[in-house]
Order: C-alpha cells, then structure tokens, then sequence
C-alpha cells in the first residue's frame, strides 16, 4: 500500500463534475483506490456518491491510499490530476 497527502487547489471542492473526474481517472487502475479526509471520513474513490460524501472543500487536505498491483502508477497519476484541478 501506497499513499500520499495533496490539497484540494480548485476552486469549487470536490462537487460534481470534479468527483465524476477524479473518480474515471482512479477507475482506470485495477488497484484499490481510496482516499480520508482530515477529520478520518474514508471514501473510495471509485464512486461518486463516496466522494461527495466526503464534502471535500477547496484548501482541505485527503490522503489518497492505494493498494494493489498497480498502486504507486495510480497514486503518481491520482497525485497529478489532483493538483492540476481536476479538468477545472
């Protein structure tokens, strides 16, 4: 298992359209992918209803963990999209 801290930089949190993009990118690897937030929610990140129940807001801080064959590919990439915005 691998997992590393990034902020949430874009403007709007994780609402909506960013869930739905962080959620396709993590469904592209076969690895476990999850994420918690500072006050210890965990969601999985595969699914849009786990992510924003999280209420993840812009400036806040989640581990993302993964666990699984491909999991430093995964978190590398997860890492990336995360702090480029999210298709913001």
């Amino acid at each position: 298992m691998v997992s590393r801290s990034v902020r949430i930089t874009n403007a709007t949190g994780l609402h909506l359209r960013p869930a739905g993009v962080l959620c396709e990118t993590a469904m592209q690897f076969n690895c476990k992918v999850t994420f918690k937030t500072e006050d210890n929610y965990e969601a999985n990140a595969k699914s849009v209803l786990s992510v924003l129940g999280a209420c993840v807001k812009t400036g806040q801080e989640i581990t993302i963990c993964c666990e699984g064959a491909d999991e430093q590919e995964a978190l590398d990439f997860i890492i990336n999209k995360i702090e480029s915005g999210l298709g913001e």
